[in-house]
């Protein structure tokens, strides 16, 4: 994940005010059904109608059936009938009003942790693939948040019928107390018999919940560097790695698959067996007279019906046993903080600091100084060195800018919301993402398309303008694949300067353009930041000679600094530093230099 971070790009309204647990996956899932409790609540009373109403229909028909044996069709029976008619319809109503509950809660779960997911990694930045697989994090926005909302939707469901259970076992006592106690009693023992498979489900799903991310961040990982792996060969190896990780993803695939067909077939199975043990004990006792044919026919429906909880029931179990993997997932990637500031943080409303005095920005592990209205260069041997001082001086890391200031205060001490709208970092390899330049360039969302293509003159960026279909509401690819690696770089210093932040800090942001566009993008600059700061990462003769300060240093701290001009002059009058400095910049060994110099003469 790139560190590109702009002001505004970023910013997400905090829609859960609560943090939610994480750690533990049990209390994760309480805090989420706590989130759409009255939801959950108003889909439990329409499952239990729903349940309840099924449940009466067998203490009707019975009724009915004994009222027309024992008096023939009498205004009885018709009452009955009329009853069963009426109760049909509320079963009817409760049913179809209870699957949009089930499906409202399911959206709600579901697209809940997909949005909070998607946020937490947007807020915690480059932090998360540094302690989590790419492929991991993927996986677990893609397929985790669909097992949180099959949870949901089935609890209503499964307290639907266990309160159903409860009504079926208050008749059923009442009618017979021997059956009564033989179906109350059997069916939990059912219910247990299934529940066996349970845990070696829950562990084959584990594993291979576990394959699959794998699997993921190792597609990622091969697509990201396929270039390089054909230019040394490497796609065979790479390919071979991923026939033997997808085998992988099958086999645990298969593991769950035969546990979860066995488990499909036990509740087919033992209910069966149930509802005939039940037919041939009523049966009996009818023959003997203790009950009637009514109640015969009820207990029959009763036992027939109560398969349907205890499908329930089961396919509860089942969801929440891959809601727990999923939950242990999610809580690991919402256990990451991010390195600056505390999670939301830049999602506050804030104004960009004021910069006061001649320093805007003072790094003292480095030594360098950054002053206030100036265009900065920074060079070094070593580019990365110069980086990791801008990505100090960005805020990136709390514990690497521990000692940076802003205008003379400790930089870790300002509202990061405030930092994120004063100092806007664009790094060596900025992303670009699916969309239409218009927004690409627009992070602000500001809708000034004058200050767009201003932005895209600024960067000598017209070219990309012309050359999309649609100009600015033509479509990027993703990762602005369309575009040629100069385009993409001239599209990101675009995106960043739109931004008008009081210090914009640029690493090689025309390292993948020709020295007449650099050019032009130096001047542009210049005129553009004119009263603003801004410090650029280059080692270009062509960026240089605009800038109003050089600031050269090593991996020991600044060595040197003054404009361009003067710090060559500094190296022909034979200071060491200024020497170093101009064979950075013009990549030339002293051997070179002295030869050419006799050349001359």
């Amino acid at each position: 994940m790139a560190t590109t971070t702009l002001g505004g790009v970023l910013r997400y309204p905090d829609t859960f005010p609560h943090d939610p647990p994480h750690g533990h996956p049990v209390r994760f899932l309480a805090w989420l059904a706590a989130r759409q409790a009255w939801l959950l609540l108003g889909a439990m009373v329409v499952a239990a109608l729903n349940f309840v109403a099924l449940a009466l229909t067998p203490y009707l028909l019975g009724e009915a059936i004994d009222a027309g044996l024992e008096q023939g069709a009498t205004a009885e029976l018709w009452r009955y009938a009329g009853l069963l008619l009426a109760l049909g319809a509320v079963t009817a109503v409760a049913a179809a009003v209870r699957h949009v509950a089930e499906v409202a809660n399911w959206m709600r779960a579901a697209f809940t942790c997909s949005d909070m997911l998607g946020k937490h990694v947007t807020r915690t930045g480059d932090q998360v693939t540094r302690k989590l697989a790419t492929g991991e994090v993927v996986a677990t926005v893609a397929t985790d948040a669909v097992h949180m909302g099959n949870l949901m939707e089935s609890l209503p469901m499964f307290v639907g019928g266990l309160v159903s259970y409860l009504v079926i076992a208050g008749l059923l006592l009442q009618q017979s107390l021997i059956l009564g106690v033989a179906v109350l009693v059997g069916l939990p023992l059912v219910t247990a018999a299934v529940a066996v498979l349970v845990p070696p489900l829950q562990r084959r799903q584990a594993r291979h919940r576990e394959a699959t991310g794998e699997l993921t961040s190792l597609a990622s990982d091969t697509v990201s560097g396929l270039r390089v792996l054909r230019g040394i060969g490497g796609e065979d190896v790479f390919a071979a790695r991923y026939r033997e990780q997808s085998q992988a993803v099958r086999r645990a695939g298969v593991g769950v698959a035969n546990t979860q067909s066995i488990l499909a077939a036990l509740q087919v199975l033992l209910p069966g067996l149930f509802v005939v043990g039940v037919v041939w004990f009523g049966a009996n006792l009818a023959i003997a007279g203790e009950i009637t044919v009514g109640q015969l026919v009820a207990f029959y429906g009763y036992t027939a019906f109560l398969a349907e909880p205890l499908r329930q029931v089961s396919q509860f179990i089942q969801f929440l046993t891959r809601a727990l993997v999923a939950a242990r997932r999610i809580s690991r990637v919402l256990a990451v903080t991010p390195a600056a500031g505390r999670l939301g943080d830049a999602d506050a409303d804030a104004d960009p600091l004021p910069l006061e005095g001649e320093v805007a920005l003072r790094d003292p592990g480095s030594g360098v100084v950054i002053r206030r209205g100036l265009l900065t260069v920074l060079v070094s041997p070593t580019p990365e060195t110069s980086a990791a001082v801008l990505r100090r001086l960005a805020r990136l890391d709390d514990a690497e800018s521990a000692g940076v200031t802003i205008a003379d205060l400790p930089i870790v001490h300002q509202p990061l919301a405030a930092m994120r709208r004063t100092v806007v970092l664009s790094d060596a390899t900025p992303q670009l993402f699916t969309g239409t330049l218009r927004h690409e360039v627009d992070v602000l969302d500001s809708g000034n398309q004058l200050r767009v293509v201003e932005s895209l003159a600024v960067a000598d960026a017209r070219d990309v303008l012309e050359s999309i279909p649609g100009g600015l509401d033509g479509e990027i690819t993703e990762k602005g694949r369309s575009l040629s690696g100069g385009q993409r770089q001239r599209v990101a210093l675009a995106r960043a300067t739109f931004t008008g932040a009081p210090v914009l800090l640029l690493v090689e942001p025309t390292s993948a353009v020709d020295a007449h566009t650099e050019s032009r993008i130096a001047i542009n600059l210049k005129r553009h930041r004119a009263g603003l700061t801004t410090v650029v990462v280059t080692a270009s003769p062509l960026v240089l000679e605009h800038a109003d300060e050089v600031v050269f240093l090593d991996a020991t701290g600044v060595r040197t600094h003054g404009s361009h001009r003067v710090l060559l002059q500094r190296a022909q009058d034979g200071d060491p530093a200024a020497m170093d400095y101009r064979r950075v910049v013009t990549r030339r060994n002293d051997t070179e230099e002295v030869t050419d110099a006799a050349a001359c003469r």
